[in-house]
């Protein structure tokens, strides 16, 4: 949650991530933190050498959890929270790392490690993520399948 707003406020975004918006945002950013503006021994070249590196990383990750990129890839999601059960999970923070058997691996955002505990306790961990976890948090495609890779 925190990378979240992290990003937000980087790009100006109050509320719903419009894409549109964003690429707009993310081009004047690019253009006015571009390393190669700057002169090498100039200290604000190494700035702007994090800040766009942070900058293009925080255009992917919302990009990644933009309602239009969900709605557009919704179908595949439902495949994989239902065909597919869980190989692996992790928890960091407020972030849930599941990954599951086809290899598709998503992060769900916000999820207390209350949530966490008593989805590992569960003796249903496929059922209990199913029914409180997939379709009840904020998440985003983290990595690619292992075909694609």
């Amino acid at each position: 949650m925190k990378r979240i707003k992290e990003y937000k406020k980087l790009f100006t975004v109050e509320k719903e991530i419009d894409l549109k918006d964003l690429k707009k945002t993310y081009r004047n950013l690019v253009k006015e933190w571009h390393p190669d503006k700057f002169q090498e021994g100039d200290p604000q070249k190494e700035i702007a050498e994090l800040k766009s590196r942070q900058i293009i990383d925080g255009y992917h990750f919302l990009v990644s959890i933009a309602p239009e990129t969900i709605a557009a890839n919704l179908d595949a999601y439902k495949v994989t929270t239902t065909a597919s059960g869980i190989a692996d999970y992790q928890h960091k923070g407020m972030v849930l790392e599941i990954t599951f058997l086809d290899g598709t691996t998503y992060e769900y955002f916000g999820v207390t490690k209350s949530i966490y505990i008593k989805m590992i306790n569960s003796d249903k961990l496929y059922r209990f993520a199913k029914r409180n976890i997939f379709n009840s948090y904020l998440y985003r495609k983290s990595k690619k399948t292992l075909q694609e890779a």
